[in-house]
């Protein structure tokens, strides 16, 4: 297929939003009831559009903007010289500035995940290609991935906030139900996964004592039995000790023990103390971090996230390194809609391994943002687009009334201590707890 004369962009449309979110607990604290969100649109001078979706902060945004010189005139298809433009106005970021809170809170990878997604749907409406194609070629037709569990407070979110909506039936009543011990988390799992078809579950942890949150692990198990895989997040929480006793407690149980204590060299002392495959969201988050982490043998897990890495051609390169040193390529997620959604999901279907079932949060979301609806899940699964670029398109209307979402809300930026102490005043974030 020969392209004559590539198309430059000619606007570049930063909206944010805000999507109802119930109130889930996490070792930050508490969800608000709106999680934020930010559209990023690319239109080319030949009227060809882009879209992408990305975690929403009020410093991205402006970021984002200030960026905009940069992305006009240029052509979609040079995502190299953009990268290199962007890094140049912006300066290279360190993985210390990833922060100590379970999200990432850099700046750089964010823009050029952005920009680089929504380019590549361009072109892939240039070509007909689906994404997928334009990242190596599909290895899988549909992408699994997993039940994402949350300690909860009762609640639907957004105007709701800790109320119910008394008609909700379904996933859409268990939803809002709370979870604060095994019993609920094993109800909340059987909802989830009658709704979803989900065949592995993750709880997120970091919330309770640890012989809680085991005890949840320990629950599941006898609820779905020995063939449905479980794994664990306690956001790096736990110390060394801590993560060693009940890591060893959960030998056999878990298919993995994700993030159970802080730092690389930490994790590493865990994984030399358990059988468990250890993963990681916290502790290699850049390619920087790799050398010492192959080093030291932090991790056997490297959960990737291209809002973090900074894009999907990175991911498909950070797949490449942890096949060369042993690592295997999982997903990490966000709370999150279907632009982001259809990007893990070609993301996935590239990837030349998937050893384990990704993460999502989408099923905690009831918005959308794309004009053919919530996409549907099969066994767990969601086929791959097969229309060219992203295979979605904006709903407008729905951008709009998420916009004014995020002008009434108030929100800015995620801060679930603040959040958290509207509940329990006083409570504090701590980076290690048990």
């Amino acid at each position: 297929m020969k392209i004559k004369n590539a198309p430059r962009i000619r606007e570049m449309i930063v909206t944010p939003i805000a999507i109802t979110d119930p109130p889930l607990l996490n070792a930050a604290g508490l969800h608000a009831p709106y999680a934020l969100r930010t559209i990023v649109e690319l239109i080319t001078d030949d009227n060809i559009s882009g879209v992408s979706e990305i975690p929403g902060n009020i410093s991205i945004n402006e970021a984002l903007e200030s960026a905009r010189p940069l992305i006009i005139g240029q052509s979609p298809i040079q995502l190299n010289s953009i990268g290199r433009e962007l890094e140049n106005y912006f300066g290279k970021e360190t993985a210390a500035q990833r922060g100590d809170t379970p999200w990432d809170q850099r700046k750089l990878v964010h823009i050029f995940s952005a920009i680089e997604v929504a380019c590549l749907d361009i072109i892939g409406k240039i070509t007909g290609l689906p994404v997928v194609d334009l990242l190596g070629g599909k290895m899988r037709d549909r992408v699994p991935f997993a039940a994402y569990l949350f300690y909860k407070y009762e609640g639907a979110g957004g105007e709701l906030g800790f109320n119910i909506d008394e008609e909700a039936t379904g996933w859409s009543a268990a939803r809002q139900a709370k979870a604060l011990d095994p019993e609920g988390i094993v109800q909340q799992a059987k909802a989830m996964c009658n709704e979803f078809g989900f065949r592995s579950i993750k709880l997120k942890g970091g919330v309770f004592e640890p012989a809680r949150e085991t005890a949840a692990i320990f629950a599941l198990r006898e609820a779905f039995g020995a063939h449905i895989p479980l794994r664990i997040d306690p956001n790096a929480l736990w110390t060394v000790e801590t993560s060693i006793q009940y890591g060893r407690k959960m030998e056999g149980i878990i298919e993995y023990l994700e993030d159970p204590t802080r730092g690389q060299k930490n994790m590493s002392l865990v994984r030399q103390a358990l059988k468990t495959p250890l993963a990681t969201n916290m502790c290699t988050t850049s390619f920087d971090d790799i050398p010492a982490s192959v080093a030291i043998g932090a991790e056997d897990i490297i959960l990737s996230d291209h809002h973090f890495w900074g894009g999907l051609r990175s991911s498909m390169e950070l797949s490449k390194i942890c096949g060369t040193f042993g690592r295997r390529l999982s997903m990490h997620s966000n709370s999150h809609l279907g632009i982001s959604l259809a990007a893990m999901v070609h993301l996935g279907a590239a990837l030349p391994h998937l050893p384990y079932d990704l993460d999502t949060h989408y099923p905690w979301q009831s918005d959308e943002v794309i004009s053919a609806g919530r996409f549907a899940f099969e066994d767990g699964a969601v086929a791959v687009p097969s229309a060219p670029g992203l295979g979605v398109e904006l709903d407008k209307k729905a951008l709009v009334r998420l916009h004014e979402n995020y002008k009434k809300c108030g929100l800015t930026k995620r801060d679930d201590e603040i959040e958290m102490q509207k509940v329990v005043p006083g409570w504090k974030f701590e980076a290690v707890r048990w």
